[in-house]
């Protein structure tokens, strides 16, 4: 009987760490606990956890820890904010260092050459949060009318977000996927709902979670509200194509307002290069050169704001 039962414990014990481990690959973390005797409702998180290290106190003590995790979900990378600041700190000493005691330009560059490469992690974030976006603003329209062609088809909201995920390719199906495995899992649908406008600032996310929100609520036809929302929001796409169009002119004058005072002093450079050496050899030419990037960067800035136009 002892034999029996250490069989039986052993075998049930493996078959339920089994579920266990497939469990966790499939929802990509654990629930954790964000309050003293409040469980967390995060089902899905990015990544493993970590064990919390000096700079992640030091993170969430300067609530930078949770700008950081936004902008890597939104990226759709799997990386940890404190990985992006051992990255960004890294790269500014590595460059301070190299411009210091390797440049031939002068050490004053050291300081400039520092936060422009600690923030290289950050700009290369921030560019795959915008291309993964963009590629996301782009697939929405179809995945309002295919869940509104879904429902009347006869399928509930939540089987179509299922048909959604499968249907459709990155990032909207993996955005998606995880509002479906939360609900599935037990999160109220508002609440899942709320995350992806979260995750996805659009407007256009924001007035289809209002809508599905407000159809639970009150009821009415969510198919018809849907073909609506995904009409308004091609009509705001070819607004946006009509205004860039206008405001080509502006844009490109910006780019050749700031790039002909490079290339003029690429040029001297090799016309009159003693000339050029005042600004790289005398302390006030240091400056002088220093003020003057800096104020181009901040013109190119300023006539970038006026031709962007949101729509």
């Amino acid at each position: 009987m002892a034999v029996t039962i250490g069989a039986y414990w052993f075998v049930q014990r493996s078959f339920t760490q089994r579920d266990k481990a497939a469990l966790t690959a499939r929802l990509g973390g654990k629930l954790r606990n964000k309050q003293k005797g409040a469980s967390s409702l995060n089902l899905i998180q990015g990544g493993q956890q970590e064990k919390k290290q000096i700079l992640d106190w030091i993170l969430a003590k300067i609530n930078v820890d949770r700008l950081l995790q936004n902008l890597l979900e939104q990226a759709g990378v799997e990386w940890a904010p404190g990985q992006v600041c051992i990255a960004c700190l890294g790269l500014a000493f590595v460059a301070f260092n190299a411009v210091w005691y390797l440049s031939p330009f002068g050490r004053m560059f050291a300081f400039v050459a520092a936060p422009v490469a600690g923030s290289l992690p950050i700009i290369y974030l921030r560019r795959k949060r915008k291309k993964r976006m963009a590629a996301f603003e782009g697939q929405f329209p179809d995945s309002l009318q295919f869940v509104a062609r879904a429902m009347r088809a006869g399928h509930a909201f939540s089987v179509s977000l299922e048909m959604l995920h499968k249907e459709f390719s990155e990032p909207l199906s993996g955005e998606f996927r995880r509002v479906f495995e939360e609900q599935n899992l037990g999160l109220p649908i508002d609440i899942a709902l709320e995350k992806l406008a979260t995750r996805m600032p659009f407007m256009d996310v924001q007035f289809f979670v209002a809508a599905v929100l407000l159809q639970k609520r009150t009821g009415g036809n969510l198919a018809e509200i849907l073909d609506n929302l995904a009409v308004l929001i091609r009509e705001r796409f070819k607004l946006r194509g009509q205004i860039r169009t206008i405001s080509a002119h502006g844009r490109m004058s910006s780019a050749v307002l700031t790039a002909i005072p490079t290339v003029v002093s690429i040029m001297m450079w090799f016309v009159n290069k003693d000339h050029m050496m005042f600004f790289v050899n005398d302390e006030m030419g240091q400056w002088m050169a220093g003020l003057a990037v800096g104020f181009q960067a901040l013109g190119y800035l300023i006539m970038r704001q006026i031709v962007k136009i949101e729509v």
